[in-house]
């Protein structure tokens, strides 16, 4: 698609707090100006578990920004609120305990969007494509590799992959030695250290850690998708976001915050 170098101001209201902000039983507490049921008056709360740059991330001031966050800004403004965005682990978000909890909204949070997750979740149309990727670290000294060559490479290897994540079912599934980390800056750190060997994640999150001298190693092709998602049976906000990323699809505003979060992702080519 074409891209064009406009810049989305975020404007968030952020908050850390876990609390949630409706019933006990996840019942919505206020409403939008448009209708839609929110659980938290003016606000759209979200549920996202940084850091998992360029998606979601804390920025050098402490604000937690990035491409999803930027989406979740133009969702809240189609919507007449302000933003909110709350620090959750990956498990409750995709599990769908967030929303039925009232904790949140929507859950933002580079989430591939799968028949087990759809059970749980109603989810949005897909706003991302997403391939896995293998970092390795900055001493490795090769070049980019083909599938076969990257998987038989990683014969007797540990690698690093986040929880409930489809890098961690893709590796299990290819037969791959894993220990589990709860994000992506625990992966890093374990590489760094020499706990594991590589580190396998969406290839789209590795291009910073790239540009800091570690090797990019190849692209597992998954076809993976990312969604937005709400509580099951939340036909009224499920409906605004999909209008907003419409919106933002055809508008050039989606262009703009691709270009800014993450430019070019690597590639093994």
């Amino acid at each position: 698609m074409t891209r064009t170098t406009r810049l989305v101001p975020l404007g968030l209201a952020v908050t850390l707090l876990l609390s949630a902000c409706s019933g006990g039983d996840g019942t919505p507490a206020a409403t939008s100006d448009s209708g839609v049921p929110l659980v938290a008056e003016g606000k759209l709360t979200v549920c996202t578990n940084p850091p998992y740059e360029p998606f979601e991330f804390t920025d050098d001031s402490g604000e937690i920004v990035g491409l999803d966050i930027d989406i979740v800004a133009e969702i809240a403004q189609d919507l007449g609120v302000e933003p909110e965005i709350k620090v959750a682990q990956f498990e409750g978000i995709q599990s769908g305990a967030d929303l039925e909890t009232g904790n949140c909204d929507l859950v933002a949070s580079a989430i591939t969007i799968t028949e087990e997750r759809a059970a749980r979740i109603d989810f949005s149309e897909p706003y991302f494509d997403a391939d896995q990727g293998l970092l390795l670290p900055a001493a490795a000294g090769v070049e980019p590799m083909d599938e076969a060559e990257a998987l038989a490479s990683l014969e007797g290897s540990t690698i690093g992959v986040q929880q409930e994540t489809t890098g961690a079912a893709w590796a299990t599934e290819n037969g791959l030695t894993t220990i589990e980390f709860e994000d992506l800056g625990l992966q890093v750190q374990a590489l760094e250290n020499g706990q594991v060997n590589a580190i396998i994640n969406d290839v789209a999150v590795l291009g910073p850690f790239v540009e800091d001298g570690y090797t990019f190693g190849a692209t597992f092709t998954t076809g993976e998708q990312y969604g937005f998602g709400v509580k099951k049976g939340n036909t009224a906000l499920l409906d605004a976001v999909n209008g907003t990323l419409e919106r933002i699809q055809g508008d050039g505003t989606y262009d703009a915050i691709y270009t800014e979060r993450i430019g070019d992702i690597p590639t093994a080519d």
